[in-house]
């Protein structure tokens, strides 16, 4: 009863706002570049970002230039950004011959380049009964793990997947829900495995689905939402995987396509009022099954949730949406890569595609540079259906070069580039930061500054604008320090902070300067230009 009224109170709120389950209509395709989805999320506290003029007859800001930092290359583990090991992606749990289950994922955990791990279960492996969650041991031990080695976790329940031979569906509510066989099948050859398999699609409007996705919802929400061994959740899409489609088969199980979008945004609003604390990531797959895709995106994108793919070398249309979307929206690449050997080689290399193109650059290091290009938050570290860390490992110690390069940018790296005073003490006792962003992804949320000391005394904060420092340009913000603090006694510290949905995540600066254990940089006057 406690999660229903929740669940209503929360929806009722997001119909207050605009947000309501109403359809909002197929979204065609468009730019992403100045396309208008808002001006993201609210900012408290907002600091005077300029303009900041020096000289009469305008007031004066500025001075001299008293401190500055270079770019730094230490791999950060930080909200909102990092490479990540799979440890389930399509099989279930991990299966490596002569290792224990526990160990499998222990080493997934101990890549030392990854700082986030992602775990995609079945709904029946989290599941088995109405009213209770029993996952299987998989989950378990990567939920301990993340605990142990400060590793969040990313993921998503899948409510289909042809990969696994049992339905993903609890056994309670497979019993109770129609299921139809769409048109279409798997060839042979790379994806035989599945070609035997049961593939019918489940009828997600089926009054009792909605209602036990409702509550599985909830049980998870109750356990991990705002939960520090979360990163973020995926939401759960129509089709295989829960990407929002049925490929190969034709069309969708709905009495139409309307219906079958109405579905999918209803169990978006019910999504996002659960998971009120934890970023959403929505698959940018284009509406091959007519469910309602765009439509889910656009209003990920208005709710201020993130963004995924499951490729790179996919649709221009969805290369358009990661590469070009609000810069205070995350981004994540999942994409298989070689395992390092060339006498077992990727699963890729089986649908004709090669290892190597015709420079000698292998297929996996040319993913990771085009990781780059979009600006990701996450990129996968992933053999696909041979989860094994030692392939990681082997890839990497082959070639370290993409991986080195992608693992020292990839998501925000921010820094105070410049620090200013004013030249005159009756100026004002302020001080003006230019910020700088030096990944390859706007911030994700929005960044807050605080000045402060350790005894307390000095506790001035502020936020710029979302998305903000962005990889190209400085963000120039200004903060006012209390009547008569010296802001070169050696004790004033600057540090940084990201918000998403109301929770504050600690963001050391990413530079060569030397850092407190907490992340912050003490403020000292090392030049006077």
């Amino acid at each position: 009863m406690e999660r229903r009224d929740f669940l209503k109170t929360s929806l009722a709120a997001g119909a207050a706002l605009g947000f309501a389950p109403a359809m909002k209509g197929w979204i065609p395709s468009h730019n992403w570049d100045k396309y208008d989805f808002g001006s993201g999320p609210e900012v408290k506290d907002r600091l005077y970002q300029g303009p900041f003029p020096q000289y009469a007859p305008e007031n004066f800001f500025g001075g001299m230039v008293i401190q500055y930092t270079t770019p730094g290359k230490q791999l950060l583990n930080c909200f909102g950004m990092g490479l990540t090991a799979y440890i389930a992606g399509d099989l279930g749990a991990p299966h490596v011959p002569g290792e224990s289950l526990e160990t499998t994922i222990d080493k997934l955990f101990r890549l030392p380049m990854a700082t986030k791990v992602y775990i995609r279960p079945i709904w029946r492996h989290l599941q088995k009964r109405p009213g209770k969650l029993e996952p299987d041991d998989y989950w378990k031990i990567t939920m301990d793990k993340a605990a142990e080695y400060g590793k969040r976790v990313g993921f998503r329940v899948m409510m289909n997947c042809p990969d696994i031979a049992e339905n993903a569906l609890p056994e309670f509510l497979y019993n109770k829900v129609k299921f139809t066989q769409l048109p279409g099948d798997w060839k042979t050859g790379q994806f035989a495995s599945r070609a035997n398999q049961d593939h019918r699609m489940p009828q997600f409007d089926d009054p009792y689905f909605i209602e036990a996705y409702t509550e599985m919802q909830q049980l998870l929400a109750e356990q991990y939402n705002g939960s520090p061994l979360i990163e973020y959740m995926d939401t759960c899409m129509y089709g295989f995987w829960g990407e929002g489609h049925a490929w190969p088969y034709e069309g969708n199980n709905f009495e139409s396509d309307q219906k079958g979008e109405e579905t999918f945004m209803r169990f978006f609003d019910i999504q996002n009022a659960c998971w009120d604390k934890v970023p959403l990531l929505t698959n940018t797959q284009p509406d091959f099954s007519r469910v309602g895709n765009s439509s889910v995106v656009d209003k990920s994108i208005r709710t201020h949730n993130w963004l995924r793919t499951d490729t790179i070398f996919i649709e221009n249309e969805q290369i358009e949406a990661l590469a070009n979307r609000p810069a205070w929206i995350g981004a994540a690449v999942e994409c298989g890569m070689s395992d390092g050997t060339t006498e077992n080689p990727p699963a890729w290399a089986s649908s004709g595609r090669r290892e190597y193109d015709d420079e000698g650059i292998p297929r996996s290091d040319a993913v990771m540079y085009h990781v780059k290009d979009v600006g990701a938050n996450y990129f996968s570290l992933w053999n696909a259906h041979r989860i094994n860390a030692d392939g990681i490992m082997r890839y990497y110690r082959k070639h370290p070069t993409a991986m080195d390069d992608l693992a020292s940018c990839i998501g925000y790296r921010i820094r105070p580039s410049w620090i200013w005073v004013p030249e005159e003490k009756s100026m004002g006792n302020h001080m003006i930061f230019g910020m700088v962003n030096d990944g390859i992804a706007g911030v994700p949320g929005v960044l807050r500054l605080t000045l402060f000391t350790d005894d307390g005394k000095v506790n001035v904060s502020g936020c710029l604008d979302p998305g903000y420092p962005k990889p190209q340009g400085v963000r120039q913000a200004m903060m006012t320090l209390p009547e008569g603090v010296d802001w070169n006694s050696g004790a004033l510290k600057l540090k940084a902070e990201l918000e998403v949905k109301g929770v504050r995540y600690p963001v050391p600066f990413a530079c060569s300067q030397p850092l407190n254990p907490d992340g912050s940089l003490t403020i000292k006057g090392m030049i006077n230009v």
